[in-house]
């Protein structure tokens, strides 16, 4: 089962009703890019990596697209019923650039279960669960819409609602937190996520004007050092995100005894197999994290869903998908949009997606 060829794609995901709004901006669509690896026997796998825009995280679309061009050629040839060879060949070849590698062990993945007729949760050690549960993510916006797009949320049967902080002013982010709270009045959980956008002192008085509201307070500062530095003078549990960026400094925040969860984004970590080491490290510690990533297509959606179906449901904090925010689909037939904020994991060999590559034109590279 040898990888014949590797082809690369890039695709526009124009954002439904645009902008999202984070922290560092708006955002009205998305360049990811997929690969699709074919093998000798004839088996197809796809994957996907979509960074955040250029300035959420030290990755970029383009950047993506260049490092698969180093990363393709070293695996042609690598039999996929070996992912961790497959791996290794693509560690030699480039340093670094986990979220590229990402898409090539999504596709690895997705072929070999297709090869062998099982599930990308069956390759990573099983469905624990036939559904996960979903989240919902709400922009920095205005306090009263906010709150009322929150109300809206729980009615759909969220039960985890995070919200972004470290907009205009840290008064309206403590005015928006307040009218949150008192619209979903405890029937939701309510994480406020500043994505390294407050500095210590504003991290601090965020929580020290919450103080009376029961939340977490997810990546507040830039670093980790940043954020440890908070570490017993918060109000709130402190849950990490874009500091979580690989097993062994997830494994000394754990050992720091002050994090209290994890938001664990698929492409940061590298792929499936990185995923399931973090997975099995925080059983161990009993961490609860997410499963999920910062942005993405059907491709990264269903692997989300799938690895997230793997964990321990009393650790799984949620799986966050970015379709309902996406206009375009690569299998309209498979709904992977939550339903009463869950989502269903999809039947079928591999990923369980139909995908016509036709639809994505021309590949950028081929090997």
């Amino acid at each position: 089962m040898e990888i014949m060829s590797v082809s690369i794609y890039q695709h526009d995901l124009p954002i439904v009703g645009g902008p999202y709004v984070m922290s560092s901006g708006p955002l009205y669509a998305l360049d990811t890019t997929l690969v699709r690896i074919e093998t000798a026997a004839g088996q197809v796998g796809w994957g996907e990596t979509c960074p955040l825009g250029p300035t959420y995280a030290p990755a970029h679309a383009e950047g993506a697209r260049a490092a698969l061009s180093v990363l393709g050629p070293a695996v042609v040839g690598k039999d996929i019923s070996r992912p961790r060879v497959v791996r290794r060949a693509m560690d030699e070849a480039l340093n670094g650039h986990a979220y590229a590698k990402a898409a090539i062990d999504i596709a690895v993945h997705d072929a070999l279960g297709k090869a062998l007729g099982r599930s990308l949760a069956d390759l990573m050690g099983g469905q624990m669960q036939g559904d996960v549960p979903s989240y919902c993510a709400l922009n920095v916006g205005d306090p009263a819409e906010t709150a009322r797009l929150a109300l809206e949320r729980v009615g759909e049967g969220y039960r985890r609602i995070q919200m972004k902080v470290g907009g205009p002013s840290l008064d309206e982010d403590i005015e928006a937190a307040r009218a949150v709270a008192r619209a979903i009045d405890g029937r939701a959980r309510l994480v406020l996520d500043a994505n390294r956008s407050l500095s210590t002192a504003e991290a601090l008085a965020l929580s020290a004007a919450l103080a009376d509201l029961t939340l977490k307070l997810e990546q507040p500062c830039e670093t980790w050092a940043a954020c440890r530095s908070l570490i017993g003078r918060l109000n709130h549990p402190l849950v990490l995100d874009e500091s979580a960026d690989n097993l062994a400094v997830i494994a000394e925040m754990i050992g720091s005894g002050g994090v209290d969860g994890f938001g664990i984004k698929l492409t940061r970590m590298g792929g499936p197999q990185a995923m399931v080491a973090v997975r099995d490290l925080c059983e161990a510690a009993q961490m609860p994290h997410t499963c999920d990533d910062s942005w993405g297509g059907d491709i990264i959606a269903a692997a989300c869903i799938h690895l997230g179906s793997t964990v321990d449901p009393r650790f799984l904090e949620g799986v966050w998908t970015a379709l309902p925010y996406v206009e375009k689909r690569y299998d309209p037939a498979l709904n992977l949009r939550p339903i009463d904020g869950r989502l269903r994991v999809p039947s079928g060999p591999g990923l369980g997606l139909d995908i016509d590559r036709e639809m994505f034109g021309s590949p950028v590279a081929r090997f």
